[in-house]
C-alpha cells in the first residue's frame, strides 16, 4: 500500500540503508542533510502494484567515488540532462522513479526526483553492490534498457548495449570523464517489469532496520533485525589482497576465543570462524562498533577496533534462479572458497 514518508522518517530510512550497505554504498549523511532541507515533505511511496504497469519508469543513483560527494553535492538538477536524453532516445517521458541500488546512499537518491516523479519502493540490488552487471535488470537481460551517465560539463553518454559487462565498462569510463563521480539513470523499462526483474520493499525494510536500538545485547539486536549474530571481537590486523588490492582480510580475536576472519571488497563479502565460512554474500554482512553504535563501512575496519558482526538474510530474488545467485557470491568478486548455499540465507 502507499506509504506517506515524512521528514521525520528520513534519519530512520538513512540508518536502515546504512545496514543494507553491507559496509559499502557510501555514507548516507550528505544526502540525508540535503533531502531534509530541499524536499517538499511529505512524499508518497508506492508499491509496484499500485501504479499502472505500463507507466514508464527510471532508476537513479550515483556511481564512482562516494567520498567526492562531499565536494559535489547531490542535487535533482544533475539528473535533468539524463532524463532529457533518455526521453529523446525512447520517445517517452518518465512518470516514476526507483533506486538502482538498494543500500547505502543510493537508497535515498530517488527521493531527489520526488514528487515530480512517482516514487516506487523497488531497486535493482536489495543491498549495496559495486557493478552494473550485478543489477537485477541486467542480470535478467531485460531488453531495451538504456544507461545515461554524466560525463561532466553538461555532457551525457547514452549506453544501449546487449552485454551487461559493456554497460559496466562504459559507465565507468564516463564517470572518469566526469571527474570520478556522477549521476546515472537507467531507462527503457516500465513499472510492471519491476515485479519480476527488481527487488521490491527495500524502503520498507530499511525503515524497519532503522528503528532498531543498537544498544542492546547482540543476540537481541540480531533478533530485532531478523538476522544472525555472527560474532564479535577485537581487530588484530588488516591485510590487502595480493591478486586484488581492493580485497582485504581482517583477522579478529573473537570474544569467545575463536579466530574470526572478515573478508571485504567494496562491501563485506564473508566471515570465517576458525577457518570455516559462517556468513557470505549475498547475505548482508553488517559490522557495528559497540562503543558508538556506528554502522561501519569497509574502511572503518582497522586494528584495535572492537567490532560486532551481524548477517541479514539476502533478498530471495537472488536465490530464485542459479543465473542470479552466481552474480553476487564472493566468487563473483574473484574470492574463491567462501560461497555458501544461497537458498539458506534469503528473505522474501
Amino acid at each position: 500500500m502507499t506509504r506517506t514518508l515524512g521528514a521525520e522518517h528520513l534519519p530512520v530510512l538513512a540508518r536502515g540503508f546504512s545496514w543494507l550497505g553491507a559496509g559499502g554504498g557510501g555514507n548516507t549523511l550528505t544526502l540525508e542533510l540535503i533531502l531534509g532541507q530541499r524536499r517538499p515533505w511529505p512524499l508518497q511511496v508506492h508499491g509496484v502494484h499500485e501504479l499502472d504497469p505500463d507507466t514508464p519508469a527510471v532508476a537513479v543513483g550515483y556511481a564512482g567515488s562516494t567520498y567526492l560527494m562531499t565536494e559535489r553535492l547531490p542535487d535533482a538538477a544533475l539528473f535533468a540532462p539524463l532524463l532529457a536524453a533518455a526521453e529523446r532516445w525512447t520517445g517517452t517521458p518518465a512518470r516514476a522513479v526507483c533506486s538502482m541500488e538498494g543500500g547505502g546512499m543510493n537508497g535515498l537518491t530517488p527521493l531527489l526526483l520526488a514528487p515530480e516523479l512517482a516514487l516506487i519502493d523497488a531497486d535493482f540490488t536489495g543491498r549495496a553492490l559495486p557493478r552494473f552487471d550485478q543489477m537485477t535488470m541486467f542480470v535478467d537481460e531485460v531488453p531495451g534498457l538504456l544507461a545515461c551517465v554524466s560525463t561532466g560539463a553538461g555532457g551525457v553518454c547514452v549506453i544501449e548495449a546487449s552485454r551487461s559487462a559493456d554497460v559496466e565498462s562504459l559507465v565507468r569510463a564516463a564517470v572518469v570523464c566526469a571527474g570520478g563521480v556522477g549521476p546515472v539513470l537507467i531507462a527503457g523499462f516500465t513499472v510492471g517489469q519491476l515485479t519480476d526483474h527488481a527487488i521490491t520493499g527495500g524502503m520498507e525494510r530499511a525503515l524497519t532496520l532503522g528503528r532498531v536500538d543498537l544498544g542492546g545485547p547482540p543476540l537481541e539486536v540480531a533478533a530485532s533485525v531478523g538476522g544472525r549474530y555472527v560474532g564479535g571481537g577485537r581487530v588484530e590486523s588488516v591485510t590487502a589482497g595480493v591478486a586484488d588490492p581492493y580485497t582485504s582480510s581482517a583477522l579478529m580475536a573473537g570474544d569467545d576465543g575463536a579466530v574470526l576472519r572478515l573478508v571485504s571488497h567494496t562491501e563485506f563479502l564473508a566471515v570465517q570462524r576458525d577457518g570455516e565460512a559462517v556468513a557470505s554474500a549475498p547475505e548482508v554482512i553488517v559490522c557495528i562498533d559497540p562503543s558508538s553504535n556506528e554502522i561501519l563501512e569497509v574502511h572503518g575496519i582497522h586494528p584495535a577496533r572492537r567490532v560486532e558482526i551481524f548477517a541479514l538474510p539476502a533478498p530471495a530474488w537472488w536465490s530464485a534462479a542459479p543465473h542470479r545467485l552466481r552474480h553476487v557470491t564472493p566468487a563473483a568478486y574473484g574470492v574463491r572458497g567462501l560461497d555458501q548455499d544461497g537458498g539458506s540465507c534469503s528473505t522474501p
